[in-house]
């Protein structure tokens, strides 16, 4: 409101009350598993491969979280937090290589052999540029002997970091030698005392030498270190990342198969966090091609089966595996888990078409691979599909194909809501942005001009969506409605101080079975 003071033409700007709902990331995968390098239990974003090779170490023959990485690269994917596991082979052995240049001691960043192709080399700066060293003891307040250079290399990969004008004194400010290397390398870090202090050491040797020693890559994984403490380590370190919407969980060796336990974890992880778990086929189904169908068959209706996870329509199963080419195996092809294809095929379906379309079809071709483990017909596809098996196919003049795209609660005799991915998905999507997109109704006053701004925004969110084509109907009334009034918010609701807002809208429902009748035109006469 504009105070007048006096007599004239006063101008105030008033804000418009519509507040905007966008849209939230329908593509970002999550994949968790050993890698070479890297944080452990603390999820990274990478937006290629290359940079998955930087911080991760690249393809290792021995985890087939990589190769799961690659896929989802080279079929479209675009953005993925990675977890890296490490399960230590000792109590007291974290897997992490040391580096003791005389009283200096370091430690690589993270565990792993890779650590131990680092060497450290120590000089001085007086040695070798005496004026400067005096102008750098004088800026940073200390002696121009407590001053020295650290040379850090990853002889493996080349990689060099410098650090000059450090120092090991406690009172040594911004160029005390474990806070500049906490802040800097990538590589190194100092080592710690057992009370977590860092070991500072005395003031290292005029040029000295080391080569780390001591890391390893830890002992495989194991059931439990998948699900992790249930707070934040294992698939558990997903919580720390702010959105992912599909989940890749490869076993961790090659041709093996992840336990049913972690996969009923991860299925709970991703209905809290509005998102989808991609089910690799167990490697049992695929000990006889000839006989893998009815293997299929009678795994998918036992009481064991994967169908059966609690949370199913938030997981989706594909089956075959793949066979492509190993680089670090000379080329040479073997079976790999197809999570990481599907998860890129998703995503490229996403930005091609829209959440709301099935990633299957004859644009869903998967790149990279060579074929499949089990070749199959139409009339194999048609007895997996009515119970929630996803297959991989493949079409001559096509290729490798997704050809389904159903939940594991896509069973016909469950008649569920959410039997198709697609489905899943868009609900998924919607409910994920406009939970962040009402965040400002919060503390506003509970009456109905809230509820007009909120069905003004929301409906305007469902308006766009229409419009891309993500319902059906043929006006916005068949599509959506939202409701958010007296009828759906009780004076009681009021006094709790809750406000309800009921959003509906009707999917698109894929076109899984195309009947085409021909009729012959013929002429009497």
């Amino acid at each position: 409101m504009v105070s007048v003071t006096y007599p004239g033409v006063y101008i105030q700007e008033i804000g418009s009350g519509v507040r905007t709902v966008s849209g939230v990331a329908t593509s970002i995968a999550a994949f968790v598993g050993r890698a070479l390098r890297g944080p452990v239990n603390e999820p990274v974003t990478c937006f290629s491969f290359g940079e998955f090779n930087r911080r991760f170490g690249g393809l290792w023959a021995n985890g087939p979280l990589s190769y799961a990485v690659d896929d989802f690269y080279a079929n479209g994917g675009g953005q993925a937090e990675i977890v890296r596991l490490f399960k230590p082979r000792a109590p007291n052995d974290d897997g992490i290589a040391l580096l003791a240049i005389g009283a200096l001691g370091l430690r690589a960043s993270s565990p792993g052999i890779w650590g131990n192709a680092l060497e450290g080399h120590v000089t001085h700066p007086v040695q070798t540029d005496p004026a400067g060293a005096e102008e750098a003891a004088k800026k940073y307040g200390l002696a121009v002997d407590d001053l020295f250079d650290l040379r850090i290399e990853d002889t493996a990969t080349r990689t060099v970091e410098t650090f000059l004008n450090l120092t090991v004194r406690s009172d040594g400010g911004a160029r005390r030698f474990d806070r500049v290397l906490a802040a800097e390398s990538s590589l190194v870090q100092c080592q710690r005392n057992a009370d977590g202090s860092p070991k500072l050491g005395n003031k290292p040797a005029h040029d000295g030498r080391a080569t780390a020693s001591n890391g390893n890559d830890g002992d495989p994984l194991g059931e439990a270190d998948y699900k992790g403490d249930g707070e934040k380590t294992g698939i558990h370190a997903l919580r720390k990342a702010d959105l992912f919407n599909l989940l890749c969980l490869p076993a961790d060796e090659r041709g093996g198969t992840m336990p049913k336990g972690v996969y009923e974890a991860a299925a709970d992880l991703c209905r809290k966090e509005r998102a989808v778990l991609i089910v690799d086929p167990p490697a049992a189904w695929e000990a006889n091609p000839d006989k893998a169908i009815a293997a299929v068959k009678t795994a998918q209706l036992s009481d064991n089966r994967v169908l059966s996870l609690t949370n199913g329509d938030h997981a989706a199963l594909f089956f075959p595996r793949l066979l492509r080419r190993d680089p670090m195996r000379g080329g040479q092809i073997d079976k790999f888990v197809p999570c990481g294809a599907v998860a890129g095929i998703i995503a490229r379906t996403d930005v091609n078409r829209g959440v709301w379309k099935s990633p299957a079809g004859m644009a869903a071709t998967i790149s990279g691979a060579e074929g499949l483990t089990v070749p199959m017909t139409d009339e194999e596809n048609g007895q997996l599909n009515p119970i929630g098996v996803n297959c991989l196919r493949s079409f001559p003049g096509t290729g490798l194909t997704v050809w389904g795209a159903r939940t594991l609660r896509g069973a016909d005799q469950l008649s569920d809501d959410y039997k198709y991915l697609a489905v899943r998905r868009l609900a998924l999507f919607i409910e994920e942005s406009l939970y962040r997109g009402t965040q400002w109704v919060v503390f506003e006053p509970n009456d109905e001009p809230l509820w007009a701004q909120i069905r003004l925004s929301v409906g305007t969110f469902m308006q766009r969506l229409f419009k891309q084509g993500a319902f059906q109907g043929a006006s916005p009334r068949d599509a959506f409605f939202v409701k958010c009034d007296g009828g759906t918010t009780t004076q009681d609701d009021r006094n709790q101080g809750i406000v309800n807002i009921v959003v509906g809208f009707a999917p698109l429902l894929p076109a899984e079975f195309v009947v085409i009748s021909i009729q012959q035109i013929r002429n009497a006469a």
